[in-house]
């Protein structure tokens, strides 16, 4: 699979596409199964009602030839004349003009009449029809005058033919049924009444089942024989056993792609039957199916369109993010990326401008604090100046002032050798407990208080169990150097200093106090907004300052760490070295 079907774009692309083209392929073909289905039935439907009405209109020429042929059946005068004796020639020419007379007079009554031929048993034939008439000498060998001459009284139906049975001159098509003619005063035979009509009412009648243009029609007797044929062939073997057992029976039937209609018609014992292709009933399908192809198509490229618009919202945005990430793999945190998309796609992107701002800001913090440190132990080193040599020497003068009994000179130098010492130890690490810095303080308060010969006064008030806290190394002795040089020295009174903690809501303040000169506003805002300064000198000389410690803490413990100060000039300075507590177990 090549790599760009990997990405998110053409998977989605993909997923949205299939998903929207199955669901409308599904509903397509399932629209179409039910539109043939319905169409089908309604074919079916339709085909009985044809069946129906095509039942009913030969119902209605039955009854009109067996009316028809009855007239003659049941013409007394016209029995009495087939049996009187026709021995000499003028009562025969009388008894065949009165015959004629009374057959023309029914002829003439119906204009879809062709021919009427009487057959008498003795051989006699009485014709009337629109032409003169030429007798075909063979007909007592015909099928049709065998099936007559065995009937039992009832009209016969002999189907549709080319011409006509029995006179050879009549050429056009004809319907031709037949009855015997009784004597009804001996209930005897005495022969038959043939006629001929127009095919055209029953053809109409078989045209009325046809469904298309290639149905097949057929006018079948009860013995399965084809009276009639619209298609003008024989029809399948399969259609001479269709299940048609009573007399107003209707077969429907779809099979060999073909839709099969056929019922018995009433009085007669015949059936129709009905035979349409499929090609002729899927006509209309054929169409549906074509026009449903190319609304599918036209879908299909939509659903494509709208799939590729959908993947584009997704995976445009998560390109931009991908690319970003690279940039900040390799180092470069450039900004801030801007997108508008979902919601979930949003709320992604904000958090990570949120991390790279936050990476940015540890990266800066870590460069700065090491800068910091590094300032710190360098300023450290440079106090040193040959620290073994320094506290060898200072051991010496305090060993010497002992011996002289000069003991606060003793306690001086014993202080600064101590602080030298602690100072000279940055390499260990720059993190002591809480215990440390104040012993560390104490050395630098003592040389303070001989210094100022005793016009110094310290207050302290420090918790026992702070006394493990950890915070970074040297964060005391800086704000109390500041509060004696700039505060304590300026003042004639006694001077106090208080050095003291306090805890709220995890949060360890330790305060340095003093009530020395103090600041004025202007001045104390100078002060307070060098402590977020970027730099790593202090004002003047370069030192350990507060400016250096206030960006530590932060280093260490955050934001929430660094250094408050409140001062009024006249009254003195407030300092608070701001950490937070360590989370109890």
């Amino acid at each position: 699979m090549p790599n760009g079907l990997h990405s998110i774009h053409h998977r989605l692309f993909l997923l949205f596409l299939f998903c929207m083209s199955g669901i409308l392929l599904i509903v397509s073909l399932l629209y179409y199964n039910r539109t043939t289905q319905q169409f089908h039935e309604k074919i079916g439907d339709l085909s009985q009602k044809n069946v129906a009405q095509t039942a009913g209109l030969f119902g209605l020429l039955y009854e009109g030839y067996d009316s028809l042929s009855k007239s003659l059946s049941n013409n007394f005068e016209l029995i009495r004349l087939l049996n009187e004796p026709a021995d000499e020639p003028a009562v025969a020419y009388i008894i065949e003009q009165r015959v004629t007379d009374i057959i023309g007079a029914i002829f003439y009554s119906r204009d879809d009449l062709v021919g009427i031929h009487v057959i008498t048993d003795k051989g006699k034939i009485y014709n009337y029809g629109n032409y003169m008439n030429v007798v075909d000498p063979d007909y007592p060998k015909q099928d049709w005058y065998r099936r007559v001459k065995a009937s039992s009284g009832k009209m016969v139906w002999l189907g549709v033919y080319e011409h006509s049975l029995i006179d050879q001159v009549e050429d056009s098509p004809v319907f031709a049924f037949g009855r015997q003619i009784y004597d009804l005063n001996e209930h005897k035979p005495i022969g038959i009444a043939l006629y001929e009509m127009n095919p055209q009412p029953v053809l109409d009648a078989l045209d009325n089942l046809k469904l298309g243009e290639h149905s097949e029609v057929y006018l079948m007797s009860e013995d399965g024989r084809v009276v009639s044929s619209g298609a003008g062939q024989e029809p399948p073997e399969d259609l001479r056993r269709l299940p048609l057992t009573g007399r107003e029976d209707v077969f429907v039937e779809e099979e060999a792609g073909r839709l099969v209609v056929a019922s018995r018609l009433p009085l007669s014992g015949w059936s129709v039957v009905s035979v349409t292709p499929d090609r002729d009933l899927n006509v209309e399908l054929v169409e549906m199916k074509r026009y449903l192809l190319i609304v599918i198509s036209i879908l299909i490229l939509v659903s494509a369109l709208i799939a590729s618009i959908v993947s584009r919202t997704f995976a445009s945005p998560l390109k931009k993010l991908i690319r970003e990430m690279k940039q900040v793999e390799i180092g470069n945190f450039r900004g801030m990326l801007k997108v508008s998309s979902y919601q979930e796609i949003n709320i992604l992107v904000a958090s990570f401008n949120r991390m790279v701002n936050r990476i940015k800001e540890l990266i800066e913090r870590v460069k700065l604090s090491s800068v910091s440190e590094k300032n710190a132990e360098i300023h450290a080193l440079q106090s040193q100046v040959n620290p073994h040599f320094l506290y060898n020497t200072l051991d010496m003068i305090y060993w010497m002032l002992d011996e002289k009994e000069e003991d606060q000179l003793g306690e001086l130098v014993l202080a600064l050798s101590s602080m030298f010492r602690y100072s000279s130890q940055w390499e260990e690490g720059a993190e002591v407990t809480l215990r440390e810095e104040l012993e560390q303080t104490g050395h630098y308060l003592k040389i303070i208080t001989i210094r100022f010969d005793g016009r110094l006064h310290i207050q302290t008030g420090i918790g026992e169990r702070l006394m493990d806290f950890h915070l970074p190394k040297m964060t005391v002795q800086p704000v109390i150097e500041n509060a004696v040089k700039h505060g304590l020295e300026r003042v004639d009174r006694p001077a106090v200093l208080k050095i003291y903690t306090e805890e709220e809501e995890r949060v360890l303040r330790v305060i340095v106090e003093d009530n020395g000169s103090g600041m004025d506003t202007e001045k104390l805002r100078l002060l307070q907004e060098s402590l977020d300064r970027s730099g790593t000198k202090e004002n003047g000389k370069g030192g350990i300052g507060l400016q250096n410690l206030h960006r530590r803490l932060k280093y260490m413990f955050g934001d929430a760490a660094g250094l408050k100060i409140d001062s009024a000039p006249g009254i003195g300075t407030k300092v608070a070295i701001i950490m937070p507590l360590p989370r109890k177990e």
